[in-house]
């Protein structure tokens, strides 16, 4: 009879995902993980060097679905980039009324790590690659000053996904695209509507 489990790196990657979610990367330790994915020690280190590396590995898958879940909901808003800008917000609504959600895993992650470790460094780099998205939207879409625009946008982000942690409620993800449309309509406002 064949094993139907999923390969052994998998197994240990997506048992990882689901208890640093839920528990922060602090509070999820390798023998934890060992034990609900079912595999050896020596398998975990042979695919992952160190709980860093796992972290980082965790961070990036959460990275491709984050990243993909914001620019879906920006396309189905339509062509035009502001109603892009404003559309994935749709994308912060779903993540945030889910049940468990624990706020943003690259927040999270850079609270619970140290300045200059491979995890936080990665919690960085996924925060700018969004900030860059929003730019080449904030100006397709006119604004005088996109980069400006885009870090405001990302801020109002981040915000939703921190208060949402503390209180899951569309509220937040309803009141981040008021001010988005807010401050759209002042950056682009010597544009004709997109």
């Amino acid at each position: 009879m064949t094993d139907k489990r999923p390969p052994a790196r998998s197994r240990i990657l997506d048992t990882a995902t689901e208890l640093f979610g839920a528990h922060g990367v602090r509070g999820v330790g390798v023998d934890r993980i060992i034990a609900e994915s079912g595999v050896a020690k020596a398998t975990l280190y042979s695919h992952f060097r160190s709980k860093d590396d796992l972290v980082v590995a965790y961070l990036r898958g959460a990275d491709g679905h984050w990243r993909g879940s914001l620019q879906q909901a920006a396309a189905s808003a339509g062509p035009a980039p502001r109603d892009q800008l404003l559309g994935l917000f749709d994308a912060l609504h779903m993540a945030t009324v889910c049940d468990g959600f624990r706020g943003c895993a690259f927040l999270n992650t850079a609270c619970e790590t140290e300045r200059g470790t491979a995890p936080h460094a990665t919690s960085v780099e996924h925060k700018q690659a969004v900030r860059a998205w929003l730019g080449t939207l904030t100006e397709a879409a006119g604004a005088d000053q996109p980069d400006l625009l885009a870090r405001q946008l990302s801020v109002l982000i981040d915000g939703v996904m921190s208060a949402a942690a503390l209180e899951p409620t569309p509220d937040f993800a309803e009141a981040a695209r008021a001010a988005a449309r807010t401050l759209i309509s002042a950056a682009c406002q010597d544009k004709a509507p997109a």
